[in-house]
């Protein structure tokens, strides 16, 4: 399913910030602006993925002519010239299969007499790792 939240995008000297309006001023950036899009994709599908998995559901996206460029500009003290508005868009579950959720592969070494009793136990390597780096990560 497809995601749309209207942003701003605010030209800087060097650089594009984007700022998600209706998701507390969640922003991002890019040194062009085809970064900057780039970005903003990967920062929407972030916020919102991460928000599936904590179980809290976004919130409506504004209608692009309900946001006040200027203002938001004002509120975040920035010049609103070379600012606008774009609509970015993004398949969330697609974007994780791709970004967030694929597997890599690693290589450890363990001694000998573990990986023994690990084989004789049926342990899952994999399973093991995974679960003791979240803890590790405290995720």
């Amino acid at each position: 399913m497809l995601s749309a939240y209207p942003a701003c995008f605010i030209k800087e000297s060097e650089a594009y910030s984007v700022v998600f309006p209706d998701l507390n001023y969640l922003s991002t950036c890019g040194a062009a602006l085809d970064e900057a899009l780039e970005m903003a994709v990967d920062c929407l599908a972030g916020y919102l993925y991460m928000m599936q998995k904590e179980g809290e559901t976004p919130p409506e996206p504004s209608k692009i002519e309900d946001i006040n460029l200027s203002e938001i500009a004002n509120e975040l003290e920035v010049s609103p010239d070379g600012a606008f508005l774009n609509i970015v868009t993004v398949d969330v579950a697609e974007y994780a299969k791709t970004h967030f959720e694929r597997s890599v592969k690693k290589t450890l070494t363990i001694p000998s007499w573990l990986n023994s009793l690990a084989i004789e136990q049926n342990i899952n390597f994999s399973q093991v790792l995974q679960e003791a780096l979240r803890i590790k990560l405290h995720v």
